[in-house]
């Protein structure tokens, strides 16, 4: 199957189907992450997410594969795993994610944009599948505001990821204790005269709901 993919006979949508009637196949899309070969690489991502999305509880059983590819050298299979493991939040049953919450959110100091954004984004989905976990997580959302500059986050990058941010606040507020909503909405007023428009506009939307 792998070498099917590397030689673009069996297309991410065929696979997807392949595995959505036999998730006894997950293991060789997992054997795929690590191949040298980037087809290879992004298309058992890529599909390893999409069915995380829709069947969460038929990769719960791997989620600490999912954990450790955390650590892959490889960016983008850092950013699906980033996914993956907030689509797996809502069957946690055995709360794998909580006991390896501070590894999935070192990555807010990954240096890369996408990284960071991605991880702002996905974190709202365990924030709403574990609500007793959101006031943690809008603390650790937080830090974006302070993370070091690099040559692949810039200032206009932390804006992006703000921007980000916001919308997961959104999506979590009713959640957040007393203190945590004072905190976000702190962290809102700040973007309310940023250069960035985007960001301006969702900060005023922000305030004016929650403020």
């Amino acid at each position: 199957m792998l070498n099917q993919i590397a030689d673009k006979t069996l297309t991410s949508e065929v696979l997807f189907k392949k595995v959505e009637k036999d998730f006894t196949l997950v293991p060789i899309l997992l054997e795929g992450i690590t191949s040298t070969k980037a087809t290879v690489r992004y298309t058992c991502a890529r599909v390893l997410v999409d069915l995380s999305g829709i069947y969460p509880e038929n990769l719960y059983n791997y989620i600490n594969q999912f954990i450790e590819l955390l650590k892959s050298n490889y960016r983008i299979i850092k950013w699906n795993a980033v996914a993956i493991i907030a689509n797996l939040a809502s069957v946690d049953k055995n709360n794998v994610l909580d006991d390896n919450f501070d590894k999935y959110f070192d990555l807010l100091h990954d240096g890369y944009m996408v990284t960071v954004a991605n991880l702002a984004t996905y974190s709202s989905k365990i924030g709403l599948a574990k609500p007793y976990l959101a006031n943690a997580i809008a603390h650790e959302l937080l830090k974006v505001e302070n993370i070091t500059l690099t040559p692949n986050l810039t200032e206009e990058c932390k804006r992006v990821i703000a921007e980000q941010t916001i919308n997961s606040f959104d999506l979590m507020f009713s959640l957040f204790d007393e203190k945590t909503k004072a905190e976000v909405l702190s962290f809102v007023n700040n973007q309310l005269e940023s250069p960035r428009d985007s960001l301006k506009r969702r900060a005023k939307t922000f305030a004016l709901r929650w403020g």
